[in-house]
């Protein structure tokens, strides 16, 4: 919410102790490493570029 973005709105957040979640998450990033991003074709892994990223892309729109 820091961001301006709102869970369920803005951004999906998924659980990644559930299984099906761990299986997309390797699936789309190669592995298993919390906190992931996808935004289209962007995938970070790294929670510094996310917030970043989120800040930036705030500030565009």
């Amino acid at each position: 919410k820091e961001l301006g973005y709102e869970e369920g709105k803005d951004i999906l957040l998924l659980d990644a102790s559930q299984e099906e979640n761990a299986n997309k998450l390797v699936e789309l990033g190669g592995k298993l490493q919390v906190p992931f991003l996808v935004d289209g074709e962007r995938m970070m892994y790294e929670s510094s570029a996310i917030v970043e990223y989120l800040r930036e892309k705030k500030n565009q729109n």
